[in-house]
């Protein structure tokens, strides 16, 4: 009997859920990869079995889709056909003449490195963050949206007791909705977006009426926890000596400034702040695959330009879980087909396609929708850190651009070493770049995650194949 053909996936959340049980249910052998101890991702992540949660769907949005790739995926696991590797941090992809390789570190600390053979390979690396400074925001207790959830979510606790939930973007609805129901006192949802912003686009907004009803859903639980929403007002400094204790809100002006007669300083000891996500691309770049701006570039199939890999997810777009679901199935099957030597057949994913196109749709209109204010790198003083690995301040920055004639983010680095710590600019590059006033434009890096040297040393050199594998 032949053997399958072999699929890596990386990425346990919903799109690499939905690619593996997709692939392993049309002919092909998975081996599904994921930092995490267990399968869900940010989106669907899952309070530790010790902490015995009653109702851990209480934390979660579509839970039946959750218990769906939760279910298919243990059949597949137990039949043979999907091998999940859990606690396995990729930080690789090398390609080679006869498939790929991946290449990860187990363990506590992170250093026994691992290696999986695959015929073809599926990137499903989710999203991250966009963290924009201002004043204070290094002080404890100050956390991103989706720490706070995640905390929330995985170990059934709170950084504080009284919360302010501030930046713009449709995370933080649910973040403030979680902090409430679990006890937090709510002191004020902060949104940057305007109310004419929501008006201007409520045509499109409404063709989702399944989102728009989500959203109002929220809204009713945010009234009954008695939280104060105020639209179109940023977080312009937090407040603290020892650790957070307020912070100040400002009302923006149609131009997207923050108006210094409208401030108004509120009391919190934790302040959960984000502004959207951005795509991790990291192993999709080291292969040499294309990017559209900050996003992996995909065709319908879902494949990347480099033969053998296909991406979905957040890496090829920030959309949400349920456009991540469409985009693995399509995915999963395709390489599943093309990997048996057949020619993919888009009838079997049709409906997955139409619900690709209408929410990829509706998350650009999202985007015009939920944009960081306009004058944001106004808020960054000059003694505001900008990047935390290297203590690199705004003013570093803008002496580095208005005195030594840097105009883009490498040289940026290069002259104050802002990016150049230990998440290599993931977290400040946007800042860096909103400062110098140029486009940001992911920088290519040969690893997605730091390596151990001793790890690096025992690795045997091996001639990447540039053409086709």
């Amino acid at each position: 009997m032949t053997e399958r053909p072999h699929l890596a996936v990386i990425g346990a959340g919903p799109a690499g859920l939905a690619a593996t049980v997709a692939a392993a249910a049309h002919g092909a052998r998975v081996t599904l990869i994921d930092s995490a101890t267990e399968a869900g991702g940010q989106f669907y992540r899952q309070p530790a079995a010790a902490l015995r949660a009653r109702r851990p769907q209480a934390l979660h949005h579509d839970w039946r889709t959750w218990e769906r790739l939760r279910d298919a995926l243990g059949s597949h696991v137990r039949a043979g056909t999907v091998r999940q590797l859990t606690d396995h941090h990729v930080w690789c992809v090398e390609r080679r003449a006869d498939g790929f390789t991946v290449h990860a570190l187990v363990g506590p600390e992170q250093e026994e490195p691992v290696s999986e053979r695959a015929d073809a390979v599926l990137l499903a690396t989710g999203g991250y963050e966009k963290v924009l400074p201002f004043p204070g925001w290094t002080l404890p207790g100050v956390v991103t949206a989706g720490g706070a959830q995640a905390m929330l979510k995985g170990t059934l606790a709170v950084s504080g007791r009284t919360a302010v939930v501030a930046g713009t973007g449709p995370l933080l609805l649910p973040v403030a909705t979680g902090l409430a129901a679990a006890g937090v006192e709510v002191a004020a949802l902060v949104e940057a977006a305007a109310p004419r912003a929501f008006l201007r686009r409520a045509a499109a907004l409404s063709a989702r009426p399944g989102k728009t009803a989500e959203g109002a859903g929220y809204a009713v639980r945010l009234a009954r926890h008695r939280v104060r929403t105020l639209l179109g007002h940023t977080v312009v400094e937090a407040h603290g000596t020892e650790r957070l204790e307020a912070v100040t809100v400002a009302a923006l002006d149609r131009d997207g400034r923050a108006g210094s007669g409208t401030r108004r300083r509120i009391p919190c000891d934790t302040l959960a702040v984000g502004h959207g996500m951005l795509p991790h691309t990291d192993l999709a770049e080291s292969l040499g695959c294309r990017l559209d701006g900050p996003h992996v570039h995909v065709d319908d199939e879902q494949r990347t330009d480099v033969v053998g890999v296909w991406a979905a997810g957040e890496s090829t777009g920030i959309g949400g879980a349920a456009l991540a679901v469409a985009e693995g199935h399509i995915a999963g099957r395709s390489a599943a087909a093309r990997l048996r030597g057949a020619v993919a057949d888009p009838r079997g994913w049709a409906a997955a396609a139409r619900s690709r196109t209408r929410l990829r749709a509706f998350a650009a209109v999202l985007d015009t929708v939920y944009a960081p204010p306009a004058h944001w790198t106004e808020q960054i003083t000059d003694d505001t850190v900008v990047c935390r690995c290297e203590e690199v301040t705004g003013g570093a920055v803008r002496e580095a651009v208005g005195n030594l004639g840097a105009g883009d983010v490498r040289t940026v680095k290069l002259l104050t070493r802002a990016g150049m710590g230990w998440c290599q600019g993931r977290m400040c590059a946007p800042a860096v770049a909103g400062l110098v006033g140029c486009a940001f434009d992911p920088g290519r890096r040969p690893f997605a995650r730091p390596v151990p040297l001793g790890v690096l040393a025992q690795e045997p050199a091996h001639p990447t194949e540039e053409g086709p594998s």
